[in-house]
């Protein structure tokens, strides 16, 4: 993973000589002592790339201090995925090893392999990376490995347990609406009617299948050479309804000419990048799902996005969360820009404002 490591000799929530021992006795072919460097990225979980004495590279993933909700920050749930699907399609990092104990240094931690690329957030990001006429080919990679992720059945690979199967869009509806309902920073009637309207459209779900959950560039590996090279950051996965899951990567995914919320610079805009109907299409033509209500679905994931950085928001204004440096005002300009959206993409399936 080629981020932007930052070399730190007491890494935050790892007990050094503890995670050491631990290592070395279940990963023997790994040779003390260990450098560690902080990743960024992973919501707030503590990811470390680290290098052995010998020069083999690997990952630590553990989440952040302090008291957590009992499903928050699932390590196992992420070891468990990628276990799952090393032997698949799917690209996944190498796992290596689980800690359940928390002894060894605080909380559950996994140890996953090295995988060789960067996880795109920005513009620059790709630039720095990918030659612009291998974008082309990266973007269909990215639609392509999720089409590889639906088309598993999910007991084939032993996760027929990973969440409910059914009722996902109106489960994850409700959800959010409780949300945005207790935490709102303004009265938003369009938002409520917005719900309203969704709730009583809900498709008809097909076969439930492994849902990332937050797929999109900055959740991937990307390799310079034009493909993705592994999917990370499980920890939200579950089972629900795949056109969701697509949906969702479809809508962070700009082209030329979308308005640009404020604060964001989209990878996609970079030259060279297909269209987003081009992997929509692409995503049909393999997986032989109907897309058809792909628009309810986009709408779906843009009110829900509302009401998660909306709830954000509401935890930096009451102190919840510091701020460090987050510019408030553009955040609550993004969730204008935001509502406005959601209601262009509402309209196509009959909303009204």
């Amino acid at each position: 993973m080629e981020d932007h490591a930052t070399p730190v000799a007491e890494p935050t929530g790892i007990d050094v000589p503890a995670v050491t021992a631990w290592l070395v006795e279940r990963v023997p072919r790994l040779v003390a002592p260990f450098a560690w460097a902080k990743l960024p990225g992973g919501h707030s979980n503590f990811t470390y790339r680290v290098a052995d004495a010998a020069g083999t590279r690997f990952v630590v993933r553990r989440p952040p201090l302090g008291v957590l909700l009992p499903s928050a920050h699932d390590m196992g749930r992420e070891f468990r995925v990628i276990s799952a699907l090393w032997p698949t399609a799917v690209p996944v990092p190498e796992p290596l090893a689980h800690c359940t104990d928390e002894s060894v240094t605080g909380a559950p931690f996994y140890v996953m392999g090295e995988v060789v690329g960067r996880s795109l957030y920005v513009r620059a990001d790709v630039e720095a990376l990918v030659p612009e006429h291998l974008r082309r080919a990266l973007g269909f990679s990215f639609i392509d490995v999720l089409a590889d992720l639906h088309a598993i059945d999910p007991a084939e690979v032993g996760l027929e347990r990973l969440g409910k199967p059914d009722a996902y869009v109106l489960r994850q509806l409700n959800r959010w609406n409780a949300s945005w309902v207790a935490s709102q920073t303004e009265p938003r009637p369009v938002v409520d009617a917005m719900y309203e309207f969704l709730v009583a459209r809900v498709p008809e779900q097909g076969p439930a299948r492994i849902v990332h959950g937050d797929y999109g560039l900055h959740n991937c590996i990307s390799a310079a050479q034009g493909h993705i090279a592994a999917v990370v950051d499980w920890e939200i996965s579950t089972l629900g309804d795949p056109l969701a899951d697509v949906a969702y990567a479809l809508n962070s995914w700009a082209d030329p000419g979308d308005p640009v919320a404020p604060g964001t610079d989209p990878v996609t805009l970079a030259a060279g990048f297909p269209k987003r109907a081009e992997l929509a299409a692409r995503y049909g033509e393999r997986t032989g799902i109907d897309t058809t209500q792909l628009d309810y679905y986009t709408a779906f994931n843009s009110w829900k996005s509302i009401a998660i950085v909306d709830g954000v928001l509401a935890r930096y204004l009451k102190g919840q969360k510091a701020p460090d440096g987050v510019d408030l005002g553009a955040m609550k300009q993004r969730i204008d820009a935001m509502v406005a959206t959601t209601v262009e993409r509402a309209a196509r399936i009959g909303f009204v404002a």
